[in-house]
């Protein structure tokens, strides 16, 4: 009996959107705070032999206060550009860098005390989900291994959600939730291995991607001179990506452990809110050490002097005669020029989006800024919400208040610390889930401890007082508060 086999070819209509290079660039400077943001540009600053300090100008936003479009820029005019890591910066400008005193930069202790696994709990409230997807991504946030990785299957969550939880679900609704949960920090969290865990803490191209991606048993096995060969490049290149290599974090689970510091971390912020003489709340972008750049003047002689080479022969009509030293020298300058505008573009881009964002916030959040941190008065707020009010992207908002920190008169608070659940109460209107919490601590203080309240006792009082929250959530809540349950507080 012959054997028959055909070869067929289907022709299929599909729409792809695909990334620009500015496009990442853009995501990857939204997403770093001002401390990462500064060694970048220094980076570019020493890899990009067309930018160059301006020293002859004061920089033009070292306190941004109202918001601005993004200025226009010559192709071959001043620019601000960025840098990457400390680790590469020369010594007198990283001493310069540590001996910043009182006048513009300041490290200084976040006032907020909370956990990470609490910050996980929080950035599920950023987004808009129902109930029930609310409590399988907080199912999820416990179901994460030592690692923060998201090691279960999903019929095996599935299961445990409707054994434990009494929760009937699908293996696709675990999915789309478990990358909404790898959307989130710290970077990595929710991955299913290793690999996929350095891929989310990376760009979404790029040489190091690639490597990590397309050569991931090779990077296991430190076979670097086989990776060189198959990527084809100098030892530059190699050097780079096991620089980016090995700044990833392939336990970011080990950042949630609880109480683990005695004091709380020194950072950098990104922004400041001051109240001006009329009492309203003013946003301050700050600058930090980003110097004023611009493109080289010798660049710019290049491409100035073969524009007119070619004009001068196109009169004449000829073409114009160069040799190929300074054909080349043209193409490495156009392309230095040209890489620097992309750049200086993306960082005007970055300061804009940063500065309606943050605007938006205070504008959402006024209430609390004006009355010395008063928690009872911030309001529900979702990613959404920021986005209309910016008139951006979701996505853009949460790239935004990534890792950012925001000075106040009262303390410092991360971005996230203003987003929050919703909960209805009994008049319709929503409350925050931190105000939930606050009574919640308060009816478990006031309880008879002989006879503790039980979770289901917890949710019946709370809805006494006119706030809806479900048992699961009560439990969940207790949890993170480290509360224990009803029988072990007696």
């Amino acid at each position: 009996m012959a054997n028959h086999q055909s070869l067929q070819q289907q022709q299929q209509q599909a729409q792809v959107q695909i990334a620009s290079s500015a496009q990442v660039l853009l995501s990857s400077l939204l997403e770093m705070p001002l401390a990462d943001f500064e060694e970048r540009l220094q980076n570019e600053l020493m890899d990009n032999e067309a930018l160059e300090v301006n020293e002859h100008e004061e920089s033009s936003w070292e306190m941004e206060g109202e918001s601005s479009e993004p200025r226009e820029t010559d192709p071959i005019g001043d620019a601000l550009s960025d840098y990457r890591t400390l680790d590469d910066v020369p010594e007198n400008i990283r001493e310069a860098y540590n001996q910043q005193g009182e006048e513009g930069r300041g490290e200084r202790q976040i006032s907020d005390e909370e956990t990470s696994y609490e910050d996980l709990y929080r950035q599920i409230g950023e987004l808009q989900l129902t109930e029930e997807e609310a409590a399988v991504m907080t199912y999820l946030v416990g179901s994460l291994d030592d690692n923060g990785f998201l090691s279960k299957d999903n019929d095996t969550l599935c299961d445990e959600l409707a054994f434990k939880e009494y929760i009937d679900t699908t293996p696709e609704q675990i999915e789309h939730l478990a990358h909404l949960l790898q959307q989130f920090e710290p970077r990595g969290i929710g991955a299913r291995n290793l690999q996929q865990c350095l891929l989310l803490q990376l760009p979404r191209s790029g040489w190091t991607r690639q490597v990590v991606a397309e050569h991931f048993d090779d990077l296991m096995h430190s076979r670097w001179k086989r990776i060189q060969e198959r990527l084809d490049v100098d030892d530059a290149t190699i050097d780079n990506i096991r620089h980016d290599i090995a700044h990833l974090n392939p336990r970011p689970g080990s950042l949630l452990a609880e109480n683990t510091r005695s004091t709380a971390p020194s950072v950098l912020p990104d922004f400041r809110v001051d109240i001006d003489a009329d009492g309203e709340p003013v946003v301050h972008q700050l600058r930090g050490r980003i110097p004023e750049l611009r493109v080289s003047p010798a660049f710019a002689e290049t491409i100035v002097m073969h524009r007119h080479a070619q004009e001068r022969a196109a009169k004449s009509g000829e073409k114009a005669q160069l040799s190929r030293a300074q054909e080349d020298a043209f193409v490495y300058a156009r392309q230095k020029v040209e890489s620097a505008q992309a750049f200086i573009e993306s960082i005007h881009r970055r300061h804009h989006t940063l500065q309606a964002v943050m605007e938006s916030i205070v504008a959402l959040q006024r209430n609390f800024f004006l009355a010395d941190d008063d928690e009872s008065l911030l309001r529900p707020m979702v990613l959404k919400d920021v986005a209309e009010r910016a008139k951006v992207d979701v996505s853009t908002v949460s790239r935004a208040v990534n890792s950012k920190y925001v000075e106040t008169a009262f303390g410092i608070y991360s971005l996230r610390h203003f987003f929050s659940t919703q909960f209805t109460n009994s008049t319709g209107d929503t409350v925050a889930a931190r105000q939930v919490r606050a009574a919640l601590l308060e009816l478990i203080a006031e309880e008879d401890k002989s006879a503790p309240y039980s979770d289901e006792t917890l949710a019946a009082l709370l809805a006494e007082r006119g706030l809806k929250v479900a048992r699961r959530t009560i439990s969940k809540y207790r949890e993170t508060l480290g509360i224990p349950k009803a029988n072990l507080r007696r």
